[in-house]
């Protein structure tokens, strides 16, 4: 018996359905947003993710020499590959290009409560417009994928900051605004909420502010709950911060002409970890805290695509995660139930295998889920396996029935039966139940 590898997991039908309706769910919303699928390899070369974060980043992936002597890796995230993508075909791509494409990836991290080595995620992006627009439809596809699924704003929030306030506010405080290291700096606010308050500011101090000043950013970032205090901000960091300022404040307005206003608010602490991001980012997060982590993230990256070697080309998107997605939506009682369904099982007693088979297939015609026999169960094993799968109706085809020229039509809540002329059934549109026959 072999064991199933660490951070690497089975899901079965009853999991696998609920997960395929949520997947539905979020790209349903970017469907109705006019977001096109794409599909993407498994495998890139690792100097794609050396290049950009260094030859560190190998331990952190699933990384090997191929059989031709290429070095490459399993996929950790999609951006790089999109940003591949979109160079390649630039010239041949109307803008703005609005993709989504739901797949796993892989890292080779310690495991916890919603992390995993194989992951799941559904990547929403957009390139080719820096309009806030751009970043309020990702922020409304978000929203929506969320609302479809059943959660509300009592559920989760949106906390909506903006990477160019934080190091504008940074280099506008620091005594030698050459000596500091914002993007340091910008990692340390994303680790504030991990680290002790001391750690914190040591992890400032280390990007190059001293300690008051340390405090003085921390307590400006911290101090802002809403649109208004911005205003203090960029007063606070000068033109490149107020610039940015401007920013925020157009995206939460598109965001609230698109529907998703009500789920955001502006969050300084929020940073996104990644060096790739470059002005608004967000993160969801469970509004009762019982998720302790962000459930998925997003922003903007505007400088990747040149990066790869592209024209200077604006970018943002989101991607919710399917494991803290399911954290959150359990959480909020919502996921989808994990039992099998099934429209109708036909059963077939005696020699009536064809016609059992032509009932069966009519009820496919008409879009339902249908099973029938196909292990010459005795009547009383069909009828224990549609029990068991959860099946409404049973439709009885035995070979006393079609002498009368009928079926039995049974329901399987009640237990209730009829019958139903042979001939009439399964009729040319709807869904025919025992109610329609009795």
């Amino acid at each position: 018996m072999y064991d199933r590898l660490k951070g690497f997991r089975d899901f079965y039908p009853g999991e696998q359905s609920a997960r395929r309706e949520v997947t539905d769910a979020v790209e349903g919303a970017a469907a109705r947003h006019g977001f096109r699928e794409i599909a993407t390899p498994a495998l890139e070369r690792t100097e794609m993710y050396t290049d950009k974060s260094g030859d560190e980043i190998v331990e952190e992936l699933y990384a090997f020499e191929d059989k031709g002597g290429r070095n490459v890796a399993m996929t950790p995230e999609l951006t790089p590959t999109v940003a591949r993508m979109v160079v390649d075909k630039s010239q041949e791509l109307s803008k703005p290009i609005k993709w989504v494409s739901t797949r796993p990836f892989w890292r080779y991290e310690q495991v916890q409560q919603g992390r995993f080595r194989e992951f799941y995620q559904t990547n929403i992006d957009v390139f080719g417009s820096s309009e806030p627009e751009a970043d309020a439809e990702v922020l409304a596809v978000a929203a929506e994928a969320l609302t479809d699924l059943g959660l509300t704003g009592d559920d989760f929030e949106f906390r909506v900051s903006h990477r160019d306030i934080l190091g504008g506010l940074v280099r506008a405080l620091a005594d030698d605004p050459d000596s500091v290291d914002t993007a340091d700096a910008i990692r340390a606010v994303d680790k504030r909420a991990k680290e002790d308050h001391a750690a914190y500011l040591g992890l400032l101090t280390d990007a190059g502010l001293a300690r008051d000043t340390a405090r003085e950013f921390d307590d400006l970032i911290a101090g802002v709950d809403t649109v208004d205090d911005l205003d203090a901000i960029a007063d606070a960091g000068g033109e490149d911060v107020e610039a940015a300022v401007e920013n925020l404040r157009n995206v939460l307005a598109a965001a609230d002409d698109f529907g998703a206003g009500e789920f955001c608010e502006v969050s300084l602490t929020t940073a996104r970890g990644l060096d790739y991001y470059t002005g608004v980012v967000f993160e969801c997060f469970d509004s009762t805290g019982e998720v302790s982590r962000a459930v998925f993230g997003g922003g903007r990256y505007d400088d990747l695509i040149e990066s790869f070697g592209g024209q200077p080309t604006p970018a943002v998107g989101v991607a919710p995660g399917h494991a803290t997605l399911k954290l959150l939506c359990q959480r909020a009682g919502v996921w989808p139930d994990e039992e099998p369904t099934t429209d109708y099982y036909v059963l077939s007693v005696g020699d009536t295998r064809a016609k059992a088979a032509a009932i069966a297939g009519g009820l496919r015609e008409l879009g339902h889920v249908v099973e029938q026999d196909v292990s010459d169960r005795s009547f009383g094993g069909q009828l224990g396996y549609a029990d068991s799968i959860n099946a409404e109706t049973v439709v009885v085809v035995g070979e006393r029935d079609l002498a009368n020229g009928e079926v039995t039509i049974k329901d399987m809540a009640s237990g209730d039966e009829t019958t139903a002329p042979v001939d009439d059934f399964p009729p040319e549109s709807g869904r025919p139940t025992y109610e329609d026959y009795e």
